[in-house]
């Protein structure tokens, strides 16, 4: 068994998980009777796991999903009139490696935001960066920033990048003139080079009239309403559905 002042020095070198490992193989009398390669490969597994699983868990924490044990196992099909097909195909998250987006529509208690997360779960098991957030925080971000020289920029920059961007209760809130143009300007950037997954109760045809009939307004729709995977989430109450049979 490695002494203490190995120890010390793999933890120095951030590699608690090979120690992990070791003490994991000392506890297996099948192991100990390996070769020296095979010992040095499957703790090269096992290091890599752990650290694949840290990663992931990372980034599922830095997400802030409003549901983060959603996952596809979990997802609820009957009497939605879901797509499996399609989920299936959107859930490989191809969508976001070609710059593409979605668009989750449907009454209050659909399950949008669920399903969102689901997508995001998806793409941080994939070690894709992903945020969630909802509109009105987002509005709330860019007031809080347009207060200080220059954080109105930094906050175009940090949401600008994200490759998965969630933007929750999309359109819920009535704009100003300044937050269309920070909108205007923040899908500018984003169009074409990362991913957006809206969940909103307004149909493509809504848009507009919430954005304020603008060019601006319509310069959005441009980019996302009419190229985004479009998925009706269907008029049946989750919530409800979920409560009734005690669902968490």
């Amino acid at each position: 068994m490695i002494n203490d002042e190995t120890k010390r020095k793999l933890r120095e070198l951030n590699m608690s998980e090979i120690i992990a490992g070791l003490e994991y193989q000392q506890l297996e009398p099948a192991t100990v009777s390996l070769s020296f390669d095979e010992r040095i490969q499957r703790l090269t597994d096992y290091v890599y796991q752990e650290k694949y699983n840290g990663k992931i868990q990372r980034l599922i924490k830095s997400a802030k999903l409003r549901f983060p044990q959603a996952d596809i196992h979990s997802l609820y099909y009957d009497g939605r009139h879901l797509d499996r097909n399609l989920l299936s195909e959107l859930f490989s998250c191809q969508y976001i490696t070609h710059y593409q987006s979605i668009v989750l529509q449907g009454p209050t208690g659909a399950g949008k935001t669920f399903l969102s997360c689901v997508f995001g779960k998806q793409a941080c098991l994939g070690q894709i960066k992903t945020k969630y957030i909802r509109f009105p925080d987002l509005l709330m971000e860019y007031g809080d920033a347009s207060l200080v020289q220059g954080q109105q920029k930094k906050l175009l920059a940090r949401y600008g990048k994200i490759p998965l961007l969630i933007i929750d209760e999309w359109l819920v809130s009535d704009l100003s003139d300044s937050e269309l143009y920070f909108l205007f300007e923040l899908m500018e950037r984003r169009s074409d080079t990362t991913s957006t997954i809206f969940c909103t109760q307004y149909r493509k045809d809504d848009w507009i009239a919430r954005m304020g009939e603008g060019i601006q307004a319509e310069a959005i729709v441009d980019r996302y309403a009419h190229s985004a995977y479009w998925i009706e989430t269907g008029t049946m109450n989750m919530r409800e559905y979920c409560s009734k049979n005690k669902i968490q």
